[in-house]
């Protein structure tokens, strides 16, 4: 829908530019024309006479009035913050089903919002950002999640832990592999199916964030991603991607389960929370599921 929505900007943008242009070089001037030489004869004007010989076409004065508008929304959206709603529980405790978010179109290149080329090189994806991406297998698709390797490293996913051992990038003396802290908050603040979930405190590489566990789940790891060479949770991530999961550890289909996320997928990263509803409604209510039950004032913020 995001796609669409792009291509829909960007068309109406382009006619009612060209509108008001052909309008502004060609039929304006006539009517300036027209309004002098009705002057030099010493007509005398009423201010409803003028009027009626200058005023745009209702066609030009829509898009004269539109363009404006639309072109600054196309350029805030393509390229500067985009928003997004979260509708799954994936990336759970960081971000809620009815969190509203921005996200940083500049964090990882301008690109032009219908093919998504690469215009110019703004930055790129550091380990422990939250980001916006196209699906890899249903690129019409965005998905949000966390980054977890860079190109070159190698990730190690064994009983819901991680290590990672970093691209060596030309170093005489690879860094050393980093076993992933991650402390226990609480259990029950969240739950599954009737589950209690593990809430535990992650530092990934400097940025800590929590993530949940499921612990009466498997990991899952014979439907993992296969690559060559490397074990079943071993997955060394290739250049020009990145390796993405969500912080529902148990509860997010990720990099784990079908590979990497190319460069060229990239949308931007999250960077805060604008508005966030919840819709806690029983079935029995009246009201239709997708109206809020409330505001959650104190979710409003930066994100982490």
């Amino acid at each position: 829908m995001a796609a669409y929505f792009s291509l829909i900007l960007v068309l109406i943008t382009l006619t009612t530019g060209i509108i008001w242009l052909i309008d502004a070089s060609m039929f304006a001037p006539k009517r300036r024309e027209k309004l002098a030489l009705v002057q030099a004869g010493n007509a005398q004007l009423s201010d409803e006479d003028i009027d009626k010989i200058i005023r745009e076409p209702a066609l030009v004065e829509t898009a004269h009035s539109v363009f404006p508008v639309i072109a600054f929304v196309l350029i805030l959206r393509s390229f500067i913050y985009e928003p997004f709603q979260i509708p799954s529980g994936s990336m759970m405790p960081t971000l809620l089903v009815g969190d509203f978010i921005l996200v940083e179109k500049f964090s990882y290149g301008l690109r032009d919002p219908v093919w998504r080329s690469k215009l110019v090189e703004t930055g790129e994806p550091e380990r422990g950002d939250v980001f916006v991406f196209k699906y890899p297998q249903e690129p019409k698709v965005d998905y949000i999640k966390r980054v977890i390797g860079l190109p070159g490293d190698k990730i190690i996913y064994k009983n819901k832990g991680l290590i990672i051992e970093p691209a060596c990038n030309g170093q005489l003396a690879c860094p050393e592999p980093m076993i992933i802290d991650m402390l226990e908050v609480n259990r029950g603040q969240f739950n599954q199916a009737g589950v209690a979930l593990t809430r535990l405190t992650e530092q990934l590489d400097g940025v800590e964030h929590d993530v949940l566990i499921n612990p009466s789940k498997p990991d899952y790891s014979a439907h993992f991603y296969p690559q060559p060479g490397l074990n079943r949770g071993e997955f060394l991530v290739p250049d020009g991607m990145y390796f993405a999961m969500g912080d529902n550890r148990d509860n997010s289909t990720d990099s784990r389960f079908w590979g990497f996320v190319p460069e060229e997928n990239l949308v931007g990263k999250a960077v805060a929370i604008w508005i966030s509803f919840e819709f806690d409604r029983s079935p029995s209510s009246w009201l239709p599921t997708w109206v809020p039950t409330g505001v959650r004032f104190d979710r409003v913020g930066g994100i982490q």
